[in-house]
């Protein structure tokens, strides 16, 4: 598995001809990469604010190719908002905002979109002053923590006040008016609710503090931010299928804009989320639907006329499906609708919901309450939605829907996985295709239809194994030309781009396209000759996904973005002219770029077209990281990164601390060039740069993105491979990354907290700490759609993921670890890290085991404890458990 891996952003090219035992010690010697020497806080790094801002989104070119629209908004703005860029002009136009919906949307709305964004905005400069003001006072500075409540409390009484004032006057009026019509109650004081305006008005000056501070409990959980409080933006558009204008919709209304005009005008409002499917051929009217019709939009009248009316079960006529999705074949004929509907029992009734549902705790109120969380685990019965797939024509203009056509494809749903790709046509509307996965029997299937044509034909058939992430990304495309469908498949334990031919007699075999251990499971597109196709991936580099031009005749591919930089939300235009995605490193934050479609002797960094992350980011980018590999004990390449300190030495006997994941992520990893995890990057720059300590953050095996073999190591093994890949690591680091190897911490959040207490338990001696945030510890009670594909073999008749537990294994724990979760915790149920914290305590090792809880927290924590008060716990456990950097 050769492969060029940077070492540094600033010395990349240094690497370039080493060999790979060669390049891992070129690696770890080199000297730290620093940016700034300058003092960091926590409170600076994890402020309330967060520096990242959203980066563009649903990027499209128009069909010539010469626009490209994408949603975004700039940092600090809520919402996604729709621009449109001109690549002859170079300029781009904001379509929407909320001054330029204020021709849609009701004064009132956006009056509460503003109140409600200065409110997001007061609450993050409260929290961030607050939080500077902790630590100021646990400096030993004279600090005032009691002011914001102070003045909280001062306003709610004034407020308080005035609301018993309108009270006693409302009333007063009601006794002069006795005999008549009472009079009409004042309205509520600002931000109390209609019930809460009901109750009698409490006067102030009788009320002690415990009571003034029970109502401004109650007073901040009304007024808590929803996210329908903020501007949402718009939510989709559409592109003319020859014109340069589109459609987008904004909260139930539809607007139109053209090439040339200033603004989107207002098209069609209506009381449903009308969504747009696509234009017609002619331009002359939009295809849109809900959950239950597809509608057409006559565009010069804005009149609408139903083209499809509700689906009904063809066994039960009574019973409705819902549409799913429409697609619509691009010469406008023909339409395919994949529809589901729920499963019924024998007396016609709907059957329960499948799976359970759990109990979770809230301690926020004077006595606990429970609120129940929808769960499924691999022991429950499935409900599967019955599924039916419909080939229709669509109708005239002015003609009426046409007899609803019995399914090209059905399945009935019930208890099984089972799961299918959109279904996609080609170009002239000849045929269309999908596929789809059962999980139980291993068999993906294609499936290759003709409109008209009473069923598709299954043209292909792969059994175990396969690759258990295939499924993610197996939507087929046609070429433009119609000649050869191309599918993503894994024949070489690789996700890459097959091509099977569809000319007539063909043995419908499948050929590859590109060749090589790399990942590339994004087809973009194609130039209009069917010669060339464009697809995303990390073919020179695993850690930096790029844009590639791969001439399909040789095979040969060619970068289109600059290299060390990581490609998302990628798109490219009809004609092959350009291509853009959402593109960054480590010194440049992701932003979209413009590419050129023709590949250049020199890659080009790409015209910038958003600038989505606070400046302000500069002050606190103190330290680079260095990526380096190793090779583990099996001759598999182990990529990770690391931070080093200024003054360090190869001779070091540094503390140092490893962030490790380890599980199935679809298409994301850790080591990634545009990755700013908060612990895995953010802290370990902080702990780098502040104490001195040498952090790593790894990829062992089990993750995805790095073939088949890394992605299925967990099966049935969950934990193990990953630990030997980290036993490797701490042997790589203590050679040569200057590491006191007694001292060296292992942390991981999810799957990685199951990670560290796996590996804490099964090789007790190999790290010095642990810390393990929020981690599955019973795979019987985690979601089955994760652990039913990444973990193991399951039996909906009894929990055998319980082999799996850690609960038995926890008793060997011989070292410090900080077990950490959010007792609300949706996902990974709290319960997980209860039951083997019981388990640690009956074994008797108290005092190795410590908790730190978030009462409110989710998954990512964010109630009580925010991201910058984990880091403070994390930074003192490690200081005690593994001390100074250097001792002397």
């Amino acid at each position: 598995m050769k492969r060029w891996i940077l070492t540094s952003l600033a010395l990349a090219t240094l690497a370039t001809g080493l060999g790979a035992s060669e390049r891992s010690l070129a690696q770890t010697a080199a000297a730290p990469v620093a940016v700034a020497n300058r003092p960091l806080t926590l409170e600076q790094l994890f402020r309330a604010e967060p520096y990242r801002g959203e980066a563009a989104k649903e990027v499209k070119f128009s069909a010539g190719g010469r626009y490209v629209a994408y949603l975004w908004n700039p940092f600090g703005e809520p919402g996604s908002d729709l621009y449109v860029h001109d690549t002859q002009t170079g300029r781009t136009l904001r379509l929407t905002s909320p001054a330029l919906m204020a021709m849609v949307e009701t004064p009132e709305n956006l009056d509460r979109f503003a109140r409600k964004l200065k409110q997001k905005r007061d609450e993050q400069a409260e929290r961030q002053a607050r939080e500077e003001a902790q630590a100021a006072y646990l400096r030993g500075e004279a600090v005032d923590l009691e002011q914001w409540e102070r003045r909280e409390i001062e306003a709610l009484k004034v407020e308080l006040a005035e609301r018993k004032a309108r009270d006693e006057a409302r009333k007063a009026a009601e006794k002069a008016a006795w005999g008549e019509a009472p009079a009409a109650a004042a309205a509520p004081a600002s931000g109390a609710s209609a019930a809460e305006a009901k109750k009698p008005a409490k006067d102030p000056k009788d009320m002690a503090l415990w009571e003034l501070r029970d109502e401004l409990k109650k007073k901040r959980e009304r007024e808590k931010l929803k996210p329908e409080d903020l501007y949402p933006g718009v939510s989709q558009f559409v592109w003319a299928s020859k014109a340069d204008e589109l459609v987008l919709a904004y909260r139930g209304q539809l607007l139109r804009w053209k090439a040339g005009s200033e603004r989107a005008e207002p098209l069609l409002a209506t009381g449903r989320g009308l969504k747009p499917v696509a234009y017609a051929p002619d331009d002359q009217s939009l295809i849109v639907q809900d959950e239950t019709r597809v509608l057409r939009v006559r565009l010069a009248t804005a009149g609408i006329e139903v083209i499809n009316r509700e689906l009904f079960n063809p066994d039960d006529e009574d019973r409705k499906f819902r549409i799913a999705q429409t697609a619509i074949s691009e010469d406008g004929r023909w339409m395919a609708l994949v529809a589901h509907a729920p499963l019924v029992g024998p007396d016609g009734k709907p059957l329960p919901k499948p799976g359970r549902q759990v109990e979770i705790m809230n301690y926020g109120d004077r006595w606990a309450t429970a609120k129940k969380v929808d769960r499924e685990v691999s022991d429950d019965k499935r409900g599967l939605p019955s599924m039916a797939i419909y080939i229709r024509k669509v109708p005239a203009t002015g003609a009426p829907p046409e007899r609803q056509p019995q399914p090209v494809f059905t399945h009935p749903g019930g208890d099984a996985w089972f799961e299918i790709s959109p279904v996609v046509w080609a170009r002239d509307g000849s045929h269309y295709a999908f596929t789809t996965f059962e999980r139980e029997k291993d068999q993906f299937r294609v499936y290759l239809g003709k409109p008209g044509e009473a069923k598709p034909e299954m043209v292909l058939e792969r059994r175990a194994p396969i690759h258990h992430e295939l499924v993610n990304v197996m939507t087929p495309t046609f070429t433009p030309d119609g000649k050869q469908l191309v599918l993503i498949l894994a024949d070489n334990g690789w996700r890459q781009p097959y091509a099977m031919s569809l000319a007539a007699g063909a043995d419908r075999s499948v050929t590859p396209l590109v060749k090589g251990e790399f990942e590339a499971f994004q087809v973009l597109g194609f130039t209009p000759d069917a010669k060339t196709m464009f697809v995303v991936s990390n073919k020179d580099d695993y850690a930096a996904m790029n844009v590639w031009r791969v001439e399909l005749k040789e095979g040969r591919m060619t970068a289109l973005g600059r290299s060390p930089d990581y490609h998302r939300n990628a798109a490219v235009a009809r004609n092959g002219q350009w291509a853009a995605a959402v593109a960054g490193n480590w010194a440049e934050r992701p932003e979209l770029k413009l590419l050129k479609g023709q590949p250049a002797a020199v890659a080009e960094p790409g015209r910038l077209l958003t600038q989505s992350h606070d400046p302000a980011w500069t002050k606190v980018d103190v330290l680079r990281p260095e990526r380096f590999s190793f090779k583990n004990r099996h001759g598999d390449l182990i990529p990770a990164y690391v931070f080093k300190p200024l003054g360090w030495a190869p001779s070091d006997k540094r503390a140092a601390i490893v962030y490790t994941y380890g599980g199935p992520l679809n298409d994301r990893h850790s080591v990634e060039t545009d990755s700013f995890q908060p612990t895995g990057y953010l802290f370990a720059m902080y702990m780098a740069a502040k104490h001195g300590y040498v952090t790593v953050t790894v990829d062992p095996r089990g993750h995805s993105n790095y073939g088949e073999k890394f992605a299925d190591a967990n099966w049935e093994k969950p934990g193990a491979p990953q630990t030997e890949d980290l036993e490797d690591l701490v042997a790589t680091m203590t050679a040569t990354l200057g590491v006191d190897a007694q001292r060296i911490g292992l942390n991981g959040w999810s799957f990685g907290g199951f990670q560290t207490q796996y590996t804490m338990y099964t090789k007790p001696d190999l790290f010095a700490a642990g810390i393990a945030g929020a981690g599955p510890t019973q795979w019987e009670n985690y979601n089955s759609w994760y652990s039913g594909r990444t973990i193991g073999k399951v039996d909906r008749a009894k929990p055998v993921l319980r082999k799996f537990s850690l609960l038995p294994l926890a008793k060997q724990l011989r070292k410090p670890l900080l077990l950490v979760h959010g007792m609300q915790d949706p996902n990974v149920l709290y319960q997980d890290t209860v039951n083997v914290y019981r388990a640690l305590l009956e074994s008797g090792k108290e005092g190795l085991v410590e908790l730190f809880l978030d009462p409110d927290g989710e998954h990512a924590l964010g109630g009580a404890v925010k991201a910058v008060g984990w880091h403070r716990k994390y930074e003192a456990f490690w200081l005690q458990h593994l001390g100074a950097a250097q001792r002397k």
